[in-house]
């Protein structure tokens, strides 16, 4: 499994998509995969900005994981975002048959993140808004972070400015420097 974390804006999704396309790899989106559900209490959840319940969320990517097997690699994107969440994904990868190979953080300067956000559109997409979801995403990662690092799985700091395409060597640069790209 590739992890890959970002503040909103830092590409993720767009780079995690075009990686599983590349290489053949399963990309799974913790938010496609909640929308996906068609579950009216979750969506309810998501639509007011609160975080899905922990065994919910761990239900609907294990079932996820399990059906991947088909796959040599998954891609997660926007999980895990809870320190429990991290904890159960490490425990349970001998029951998905799927290791952690790599978590890529991907590093984007906030006045880039607001550009880039702007061209999204939303509404709620203010400096201010902007500036709730960066602190909010610096307190969720740093615990998961440093308990990834304790179980000794590898992290690299990606550099995500600059085009798509040369966010996306610098992603494969990093897999193939690691051996888990060819």
């Amino acid at each position: 499994m590739i992890l890959f974390f970002g503040p909103a804006g830092a590409g993720k999704s767009v780079q995690g998509q075009i990686l599983s396309a590349r290489m053949g790899w399963r990309w799974l989106s913790a938010g496609q995969l909640l929308r996906d559900t068609h579950d009216a209490e979750l969506l309810r959840i998501m639509h007011e900005g609160t975080m899905v319940p922990h065994e919910r969320i761990v239900e609907i990517i294990g079932r996820a994981i399990k059906n991947s097997t088909d796959v040599d690699k998954i891609i997660l994107d926007g999980f895990p975002r809870q320190l429990e969440q991290a904890q159960w994904l490490v425990e349970s990868q001998p029951d998905h048959g799927q290791s952690i190979g790599l978590v890529v953080i991907l590093e984007v300067p906030r006045e880039e993140l607001l550009k880039r956000l702007a061209i999204r559109g939303r509404a709620d997409d203010t400096p201010e808004v902007i500036d709730n979801r960066l602190n909010q995403y610096r307190q969720e990662i740093y615990p998961i972070l440093t308990y990834l690092t304790d179980q000794n799985i590898p992290v690299a700091h990606i550099d995500g400015s600059g085009t798509v395409g040369e966010v996306h060597d610098r992603i494969v640069a990093e897999l193939t420097s690691r051996s888990l790209a060819a």
